[in-house]
């Protein structure tokens, strides 16, 4: 957005005409564009790998869950039989399981939680201010920089 603050004046020492202008409004539009859709990339591209830790997190703590049941299934096999240093030790590795899943599922859900929602929310931001600060330029009929000086 430098273009705009540098305003360059034609041979006969005078403003620039409209068309050059509008030209240079163009090419900084288009540039403008092309960096967005560059932030918005890099943003999803995040949030699309926390998602994904985060559902592989998901999926430990399924099969810690699953070790769990099948533990306590066991522990249940063994408290029947009467046997009771091996049910102790089957409900002390149940237990340890259900909390190894607990554990598992709540930074799954952290991690899924900083993902969504999916929308690029610093460029949407980003954006707004572009689209603020050209509308107030448009409706003061003068040229401001990206940074909203005033050329």
């Amino acid at each position: 957005m430098a273009d705009v603050a540098n305003v360059r004046t034609t041979q006969a020492g005078s403003d620039p005409s409209t068309a050059e202008l509008v030209q240079r409004a163009t090419e900084q539009v288009s540039r403008l564009v092309r960096d967005e859709l560059a932030l918005a990339r890099v943003e999803l591209a995040q949030k699309g790998k926390r998602a994904g830790i985060g559902i592989g997190l998901f999926g430990g703590a399924a099969a810690l869950a699953l070790y769990g049941l099948g533990a306590l299934a066991a522990t249940v096999i063994l408290l029947l039989a009467l046997i009771m240093p091996g049910w102790v030790a089957a409900l002390i590795v149940a237990v340890a399981l259900f909390v190894g899943a607990g554990v598992l599922a709540l930074i799954g859900k952290k991690q899924v939680g900083q993902a969504v929602p999916p929308v690029p929310e610093g460029t949407v931001r980003s954006v707004r201010a572009d689209v603020d600060t050209v509308a107030a330029a448009v409706k003061d009929g003068r040229a401001v920089a990206r940074d909203g000086r005033r050329v």
